[in-house]
């Protein structure tokens, strides 16, 4: 088979910045390559670099590598792995209150890489973001720590029990671990309605 025409994704970043809470101390990064199923992708995670490359079912094997500005704590970072992109939220090492100046090492304009303007807050405004900012941006993410905590992870050898990145197809949303939780949500609307309909009936008495 021929190898796949190489294309650089798109990066997107955001940040915050903290120097007494770790949890608020870390990148957003996505790489957008979409039609890349996990067993095809290969993510590695190291202190100082990430790289990437996944051949996409349309026709192209997307590949970057990132040289960070500064350290990040891979142990304590997170990846979903989704059938658009492949989201990180890396925990910088230092914890300190001002923004690093940019994400890489390099000062030169790379095309491909821009601010998440939908994620970015400006350092003297962080403080006021509400707190489900941090919650909502972790939630249903899987940590790299049980996996040796080690930056080198590769998805094809992960199997299917990561949760929060999809099934094997990459759906996204669509794996087993969704479906279960699906009765879970069905009761607890049950019982809402149910509380609901005995509030109302007090209410008419």
């Amino acid at each position: 088979m021929p190898d796949l025409p190489k294309l650089h994704p798109e990066v997107t970043w955001a940040q915050r910045s903290s120097s007494t809470d770790a949890e608020r101390n870390y990148l957003y990064v996505n790489i957008k390559a979409p039609d890349v199923q996990r067993s095809a992708a290969t993510l590695k995670i190291n202190p100082k670099n990430i790289s990437f490359t996944g051949d996409s079912k349309k026709g192209v094997t997307y590949d970057v590598s990132l040289d960070l500005f500064a350290e990040i704590d891979p142990e304590n970072s997170k990846v979903n792995h989704s059938d658009r992109e492949v989201e990180l939220v890396l925990r910088k090492k230092e914890l300190k209150e001002e923004y690093w100046p940019r994400l890489l090492e390099t000062q030169q304009k790379i095309h491909f890489l821009k601010t998440d303007f939908e994620k970015w807050v400006d350092e003297d405004e962080q403080d006021e973001v509400p707190e489900d900012d941090y919650a909502n941006n972790f939630g249903g993410f899987e940590g790299l720590g049980d996996q040796g905590g080690l930056g080198n992870i590769d998805f094809s050898k992960l199997g299917a029990g990561l949760e929060g990145m999809g099934g094997a197809d990459a759906g996204g949303g669509e794996g087993g671990s969704d479906d279960d939780d699906m009765p879970e949500l069905e009761e607890a609307d049950n019982k809402a309605a149910e509380e609901a309909k005995s509030t109302k009936i007090q209410e008419v008495a």
